[in-house]
C-alpha cells in the first residue's frame, strides 16, 4: 500500500486528471459488459425463450416498471385512510354442456316403495334431477365382408356377378376409415408407425411396420391428382404467403438437414374464401428450389428476407417479377428479444434491456392494433383505413428509427434490428398501398408450426421419398383444417370414392367442395 501511494503524483491537476480516465475506463467496461449481457440474453432467448410475442407481453412490462411506484403508493394510501372493500359474491359454479348429438345412455336408480318418514307407501313422481358423466367406448375393430352372389341363367347357362368393389388401394385390404386414421396419427398427431403398430397390438390386430408403410405410400400415391389441384389453386392467387423449416433426414453416417417448405393462399384477411396449403420438401434450402416451386407464379409473395427469393423479385424475370411484401411481425422478433423485460426479470438481469428496442416496439404493436380492426375487409376499404390510420404510424415510427439509428454503432445488436427493416422500408411499407397484402407472414409460420412440433416425437424422415410423400399428405391435411373440415373424416370419404371418381371431376373431393351432405355421412 505504501508503495502504491508513493507513486500518486501530488498535483491536484494530474490526479484529477487520473481521476477522469478512471473513471472513464470504468464506464466503458461497465457498458461493455451490458452490451454482452444483452448479447447473451439474446442467444438464450433463442434457444430457450418463450414463443408468446403478443402485445399482452410489453403491457406486463410496462407495469414491471411502475411495480414499486405502485406499491409505494398504496402503503402511503394505506397509512393515510382506510380502504372499504366490497363483498364478494361466488357465482354458482356451472356444469359443462356436452354435445347435443352425443348419445345418451340412462340410468335411472330405483326409488323408494315408501315413504322413509312415515312408512306410507302413496308416492307419486314430482320431478328429477339428471347429473351428466361424459364417457367413451374403447375403439370398435370390425371386418367388413364385400359378398358378390353368383348367379347361373338357366337358359343359357351363363354365370352373372356383380363387379368387385373399388378398393382405396390396389389389392389392400385395409378400409378406408383405418387408412385415414393411419395417415392423420402419422402426419397430424406426429406418431409413426412403429408406434401405431404398438398401439393396434395391444388391442389385438397384428399390423406390421412394413405392411402399414406400404399402405401409407399407396394412399399418398392416389392422393396425388388432389395435391396437384390444390397446388394450382395456391398458385393462382393474387398473393400467398411462403416460409420454411427444417427436417431431419436419415443418412448413413448422422442424419441431414432437409427443408420443408409451405406456400399459403389465404384471403380471408381481405374478405376471400378456400383457404389452401401447399407444402414441398427439399434436400437443402438452395434458392432453386422456391424458383423451381415458383416457375410459373408472378404474384405478390409474403415472406421473410431470404435471399434465396431475391431471383424472383428480379424485374427481368420470366413469366414476370414477383412483388415482394415485407413481413413486421419478423422486423417486430428482432427488437422484442432485446426488449423482453419479463424474461429478464426472471433472470435478474435488467441491465441487459435496450429502452430503444423498448420504444420500437411499443409503436409496431400500435400499428398492429390497428391493423387488426381491418381484417375482413375489401382491399379497397383496407387501404382507406390504412392511409388514414396507419400511414401516420409508420411514418412517425420510421422517422424516430432513423433519428436514434444515427445514435448507433453498426456493430450495435439494437442498429442491426433496426436496419432489417430501414434497409427494406420500399418493401415494409407496400402493404400501405396494397389491401391484399397482410402485415406479417404468420399465414405460412402457422402451418409451419405442427412440423416443428412432430420433430420431436418422430425425430427424423426416412429418406428424400419419404419427405416428398410426407410434403403430399401435409398439403391435404392442413388444406382440410384451414377450411374447418375434419381432415380424418374427409380424407376417409375421398379413399372410399376416388378409385371410380371420375377424373374430370376431382375438384368436387377437394375440402372447399366438400358438400354437407357428405360431411354428415362421413
Amino acid at each position: 500500500m505504501a508503495a502504491a501511494s508513493d507513486q500518486l503524483p501530488d498535483d491536484v491537476d494530474t490526479l484529477r486528471a487520473a481521476l477522469i480516465e478512471a473513471r472513464a475506463k470504468l464506464s466503458g467496461a461497465q457498458a461493455l459488459i451490458e452490451h454482452l449481457q444483452l448479447v447473451i440474453a439474446k442467444f438464450k432467448r433463442e434457444m430457450f425463450g418463450p414463443r408468446s410475442e403478443r402485445s399482452q407481453r410489453v403491457i406486463d412490462q410496462l407495469e414491471l416498471q411502475l411495480e414499486e411506484l405502485a406499491a409505494a403508493a398504496g402503503e402511503d394510501e394505506a397509512k393515510a385512510a382506510r380502504v372499504q372493500v366490497q363483498s364478494f359474491t361466488r357465482h354458482q359454479a356451472t356444469r359443462r354442456n356436452f354435445p347435443a348429438d352425443l348419445p345418451r345412455r340412462r340410468i335411472v336408480y330405483p326409488a323408494p316403495s315408501s315413504c322413509p318418514c312415515c312408512g306410507g307407501s302413496k308416492l307419486s313422481k314430482i320431478g328429477e334431477d339428471v347429473t351428466e358423466t361424459l364417457d367413451v367406448v374403447p375403439r370398435q375393430w370390425f371386418v367388413t365382408e364385400h359378398v358378390r352372389e353368383k348367379f347361373s341363367c338357366r337358359s343359357c347357362e351363363r354365370i352373372t356377378q356383380p363387379p368387385a368393389p373399388f378398393h382405396a388401394i390396389a389389392r389392400g385390404f385395409a378400409g378406408p376409415s383405418l387408412l385415414a386414421m393411419m395417415l392423420i396419427e402419422k402426419y397430424a398427431n406426429h406418431q409413426p408407425l412403429n408406434r401405431q403398430s404398438e398401439h393396434y397390438a395391444r388391442e389385438g390386430i397384428e399390423l406390421s411396420v412394413s405392411t402399414m408403410a406400404d399402405h401409407v405410400g399407396a394412399c399418398a400415391a392416389v392422393l396425388t391428382p388432389l395435391y396437384e389441384l390444390i397446388k394450382a389453386h395456391v398458385f393462382a392467387a393474387e398473393r400467398i404467403h411462403g416460409d420454411d423449416t427444417t427436417v431431419p433426414v436419415l443418412a448413413k453416417v448422422k442424419t441431414r438437414t432437409g427443408r420443408i417448405w409451405t406456400y399459403v393462399r389465404d384471403d380471408r384477411p381481405f374478405g376471400g374464401t378456400d383457404p389452401p396449403a401447399v407444402f414441398f420438401y427439399s434436400p437443402d434450402r438452395a434458392g432453386i428450389h422456391p424458383e423451381r416451386h415458383l416457375a410459373g407464379y408472378c404474384g405478390i409473395l409474403q415472406a421473410d428476407a431470404y435471399a434465396g427469393f431475391n431471383t424472383l423479385y428480379a424485374p427481368d424475370r420470366k413469366p414476370g417479377p414477383i412483388t415482394e411484401a415485407g413481413c413486421w411481425a419478423h422486423a417486430r422478433r428482432k427488437l422484442f428479444e432485446l426488449a423482453d423485460i419479463a424474461s429478464k426479470a426472471r433472470d435478474r438481469k435488467l441491465t441487459a434491456i435496450s429502452p430503444i428496442a423498448f420504444e420500437a416496439v411499443r409503436r409496431m404493436d400500435a400499428i398492429f392494433a390497428l391493423e387488426r380492426s381491418i381484417n375482413g375487409l375489401s382491399p379497397a376499404a383496407r387501404v382507406a383505413a390504412r392511409r388514414k390510420d396507419i400511414a401516420p404510424l409508420v411514418d412517425d415510427l420510421i422517422d424516430w428509427m432513423r433519428r436514434e439509428r444515427t445514435k448507433l454503432s453498426r456493430h450495435n445488436e439494437v442498429a442491426k434490428a433496426m436496419d432489417y427493416l430501414l434497409k427494406r422500408i420500399d418493401v415494409f411499407t407496400r402493404f400501405l398501398e396494397d389491401g391484399r397484402i397482410c402485415l406479417s407472414n404468420n399465414a405460412a409460420e402457422r402451418e409451419l408450426r405442427g412440423i416443428a412440433l412432430g420433430r420431436k416425437s418422430w425425430l427424423f424422415a426416412g429418406s428424400d421419398r419419404g419427405g416428398e410423400r410426407a410434403a403430399v399428405m401435409l398439403t391435404l391435411i392442413h388444406t382440410a383444417k384451414l377450411n374447418d373440415v375434419d381432415p380424418q373424416a374427409w380424407l376417409a370419404d375421398v379413399l372410399a370414392r376416388i378409385a371410380d371418381h371420375k377424373i374430370t371431376d376431382l375438384a368436387a373431393l377437394l375440402p372447399w367442395n366438400w358438400c354437407g351432405s357428405l360431411r354428415q355421412a362421413a
